[in-house]
């Protein structure tokens, strides 16, 4: 039956008894008697043909979307269980925001690991455009990102929660005392950013162009190493979260980032390939969800 619901599926999708049997590589014929099989067996119509033209039974269009969900399963169960009768190991890879501070991502982590301690977590850091080319090349299964470009409908676009922007800058600053603060107020003052060599140029053009600072910019590898330099006054570093106490004492005061009189907003997102929607890579999404939302 599996195999006719998959022809079945195929001709709803294509419409055509004609080009669902040539997707599937069988004659015409063969695919409108299997068809036939599939409702004899079902006990009810799933399709009409009027005039040449194929439409589904209120029955038919309730069975096609149900077992969409029933043939996704079925081909995860075979992958997984496949897996389990070659002895692989099971391996998660998931991309993490090089500049994102939260501790969300890494309760996340600890909370899958403790529930499916069978199966090894791989992460990879990177800037917007690195974790991006990760996903659409397979080398990750999920990556935490921030939202840069419209969403596309070749993946599940998960937004785990909207930040308020801030800038860290030293306590010792003169504009350590503002209560807000404009990209135009910050022209002077040089922005810190965290990103590789090789997303220097894309973080800057970004972060001109979009957030709107204007002055110069300097690059640190990681997020302490970019705290270093703000705490020893070299500049300012643009943050998100949510506006609660950073555990780095007095040397860093945090003051949120305005357009207008509105503070800038950015929306931080769980990205993953519709066909690559399997159970592991769901439940991280749902307990990464979780953390965002608790």
């Amino acid at each position: 039956m599996l195999r006719q619901i998959k022809y079945f599926q195929s001709v709803v999708h294509n419409g055509s008894f004609s080009e669902a049997a040539e997707e599937c590589h069988i004659s015409q014929s063969a695919i409108s008697q299997q068809i036939q099989a599939l409702e004899r067996e079902l006990g009810f119509r799933l399709l009409e043909r009027k005039n040449r033209k194929l439409s589904l039974t209120p029955a038919g269009e309730h069975f096609y979307q149900k077992s969409l969900i029933l043939i996704a399963d079925y081909e995860r169960i075979c992958r997984e269980s496949a897996r389990i009768a070659h002895d692989e190991e099971a391996v998660l890879g998931i991309g993490y925001l090089r500049c994102y501070s939260g501790s969300e991502f890494h309760q996340a982590i600890e909370g899958f690991s403790a529930k499916f301690p069978e199966v090894s977590i791989r992460i990879e850091y990177g800037n917007h455009e690195e974790l991006y080319d990760l996903l659409r090349t397979g080398k990750v299964d999920l990556v935490l990102n921030d939202q840069r470009r419209a969403f596309s409908d070749e993946y599940m676009n998960l937004i785990l929660t909207v930040c308020s922007s801030y800038i860290e800058i030293s306590s010792r600053s003169p504009l350590a005392s503002l209560t807000q603060i404009s990209p135009q107020e910050l022209k002077n003052t040089p922005c810190i950013l965290v990103a590789s060599r090789e997303q220097q140029e894309t973080e800057r053009e970004y972060y001109h162009n979009i957030i709107g600072f204007q002055g110069e910019f300097l690059f640190a590898d990681n997020l302490e190493a970019a705290r270093l330099l703000v705490v020893g006054g070299r500049g300012f570093m643009p943050v998100e979260g949510n506006g609660r106490p950073v555990n780095f004492g007095t040397s860093l005061t945090r003051i949120p980032l305005v357009r207008g009189n509105e503070q800038i907003m950015r929306n931080y997102c769980a990205f993953w390939k519709k066909d690559n929607s399997g159970y592991y890579v769901e439940e991280f999404a749902d307990l990464l969800k979780e953390q965002f939302e608790s």
